[in-house]
């Protein structure tokens, strides 16, 4: 029963990216567009960055399917591929060191330039063309945990690409900043989640795995970061870290204490010296009289 109902679920998934995917298909597998830099990695359907060459992607306007992950561009004698794992706004969007190798036939690290749109011709070719870009093994890199909407799309499209190739990591965002870089399972047999070693979707700084982005203008590489909150990423702080800071903020609150117990003793002893003084003056007076 389950298994029935899952994949009636994955049936009309794919009809949905299947449409979706047809405005690119309908245009034909070639057209001349205006390519614009792009300097900061990102997937919208979780492909992993650290599992890629972040400087070969693409970010053009039509959704991402299951077969047309692939595109080469070609401006003069020059040419790339490109991975197509995310959807712009409306722009023909590239990575920097590919638009920056396209327009001057230098990488952006080696040589920055800058500048707007500059038409380019394109052309969907097979996705085994862009092998070279997958880092591991040409396995198409997906975050277990944030990928399986665009999975199960895929899945039920059997003879595609992304269903043949497929791999999950349990690494929870695209910059690979938080989780753990092992491989998951998905048995839809058993459950329409995976299961990894370390159990999915496992909070965990992930240090050793950095995806780094090449400034637009200046050349400068920086690792990709991705915002969200510091416990998140680096977990609750151990248990003798809490205990030394709880430590030290008792013991300051015990000596801000003691010293206001201070400050009340001198304060009351100045009252008490002053009502004496007041009192003797009074008698010597009234003696006086």
């Amino acid at each position: 029963m389950f298994a029935t109902a899952f994949t009636t679920i994955l049936a009309a998934s794919a009809s949905l990216v299947s449409a979706a995917s047809i405005p690119i298909r309908d245009s034909g597998k070639a057209g001349t567009a205006g390519m614009t830099p792009h300097d900061a990695f990102s997937s919208s359907i979780g492909v992993l960055g650290c599992k890629i060459n972040t400087n070969r992607v693409a970010y053009w306007p039509n959704s991402v399917g299951c077969d047309d992950i692939c595109v080469k561009v070609t401006n003069g004698e020059r040419y790339v591929h490109l991975l197509r794992i995310d959807q712009s706004g409306g722009a023909y969007d590239i990575s920097y060191d590919a638009w920056n190798y396209l327009s001057t036939g230098k990488g952006a690290a080696e040589a920055p330039s800058q500048g707007g749109p500059i038409s380019m011709e394109w052309e969907a070719v097979p996705a085994s063309e862009c092998g070279f870009l997958l880092k591991d093994n040409g396995k198409f890199p997906l975050s277990a945990a944030n990928s399986m909407n665009y999975l199960a799309s895929c899945l039920a499209q059997p003879n595609s690409f992304v269903a043949k190739n497929y791999a999950l990591y349990n690494i929870q965002n695209s910059a690979c900043t938080w989780g753990v870089d092992e491989l998951c399972n998905l048995d839809l047999a058993v459950s329409n989640q995976a299961s990894c070693p370390s159990g999915l979707g496992v909070t965990t700084a992930l240090k050793d795995q950095p995806v780094t982005n090449i400034a637009y203008g200046t050349g400068v590489a920086a690792v990709a970061v991705q915002t969200m909150l510091k416990s998140q990423i680096e977990g609750p702080p151990d248990f003798p870290v809490l205990e030394r800071l709880l430590f030290a903020a008792a013991a300051a609150a015990a000596a801000a204490a003691a010293a206001a117990v201070v400050v009340i003793t001198i304060v009351f002893a100045a009252i008490v010296v002053a009502v004496i003084i007041i009192i003797t003056y009074t008698i010597d007076d009234v003696r006086s009289n």
